[in-house]
């Protein structure tokens, strides 16, 4: 079911963010609404306009980027000879706080889906007094067991396919880190390895997502560009867990006490299992898990609506503000940095989990 209308960018540009990166980047909605940055997923997808469609644009301020090395940012990752090395969740975190004081907020919700829910995490633990809210849709947190079980566990569901996966790379690494296996296919400049490999990795991608009815091939594999960016990325990422210290996100979620947390994750979503979410549910101070029986990860179903009204589901992130006595909107806004920090509430004593039809 259709969100808001799509609304173009009333500003955009190219940030120079060091290390020879320069990201583009775009606002939209109401240049005086309530800030909210959307991180998308990959890492390699791009920024689309169908994410920015879950936001009533006459009253947020929506603003987007293209992760490092995707997207309109350059240098692009689809030439195989462009180094990957300054690109980590780090450099990923840093670019969004240059992003933030660029644009002029001082606070914003944080909206991330898949892996920009890793990245969200991330940068809200590293950040609290930046992020009001924030919303997390298909959670994961990109642990080596994570990927592990994408890349290999997967196959148990789809056994012909994982078999033509694992098949693509050499047979003496066929038993280890398919995904670093790939990562180095994907780096050799011979469009002969590299191609082959990016095609491979991308039916893959297509095939461990297809958990529900009615799931439709994506029509981005088709693009070679795009292919081989996203096959880049995914794999230079999967195959050092995202950067990210294992079991730090959990460990430091309590570093966002006060900050409003919604998780929406379909129970079809069995490439990235629920079991990230409910654990994430168990520690983050001010949580509510939404689980979508019928749904599986969020790109690839229709935008999902609050089940009970014409809502968009971010809207039950304003409810839960209202409802606790803080405020549900910001002095802050695209056009200028206003707003005083003010004291996060208390945090509820415990996660809050229901499940909709």
């Amino acid at each position: 079911m259709p969100t808001y209308p799509v609304t173009e960018p009333f500003d955009s540009g190219m940030l120079d963010v060091g290390d020879g990166h320069r990201i583009y980047w775009e606002a939209a909605g109401n240049r005086d609404g309530k800030p909210a940055l959307i991180l998308h997923g990959g890492p390699g997808s791009g920024m689309s306009d169908r994410t920015r469609r879950l936001f009533n644009p006459e009253h947020y301020c929506i603003v987007q980027l293209d992760q490092r090395q995707c997207g309109r940012s350059t240098p692009h990752a689809s030439e195989p000879v462009v180094d990957l090395s300054a690109n980590t969740t780090a450099h990923l975190i840093a670019d969004i706080e240059q992003l933030r004081t660029h644009v002029g907020i001082d606070r914003w919700l944080v909206w991330g889906g898949s892996w920009g829910t890793s990245l969200a995490l991330a940068y809200a633990e590293a950040h609290p007094s930046r992020v009001t809210e924030m919303i997390l849709a298909s959670v994961v947190s990109t642990s080596h067991a994570e990927v592990e079980w994408v890349t290999r566990a997967m196959g148990r569901v789809f056994p012909q396919q994982w078999e033509q996966f694992r098949d693509a790379v050499e047979p003496e690494h066929r038993d280890g880190d398919l995904s670093a296996a790939y990562a180095r296919l994907l780096q050799n400049p011979d469009p002969t390895v590299h191609e082959p490999a990016a095609k491979a990795w991308c039916a893959w991608e297509d095939t461990h997502v297809a958990t529900y009815p009615g799931h439709q091939p994506s029509p981005r594999y088709d693009d070679a560009r795009f292919r081989l960016c996203f096959a880049r990325l995914v794999t230079h990422y999967w195959s050092n867990a995202a950067f990210i210290e294992e079991a730090a996100l959990f460990r430091n979620a309590g570093r966002l006490a006060g900050i409003p947390v919604l998780m929406v994750h379909g129970q079809l979503d069995i490439s990235g299992p629920l079991d990230i979410a409910w654990e994430l549910s168990k520690v983050l101070p001010d949580s509510e898990l939404v689980v979508i029986n019928d749904e599986g990860q969020w790109q690839r179903s229709d935008d999902r609506r609050d089940p009970r009204g014409d809502r968009p589901l971010c809207y039950l992130i304003s409810r839960r503000r209202r409802t606790s006595g803080a405020s549900a909107t910001t002095t802050a806004s695209c056009r200028r940095s206003r707003a005083t920090p003010q004291r996060p509430p208390a945090p509820s004593e415990r996660a809050r989990s229901r499940r909709l039809p």
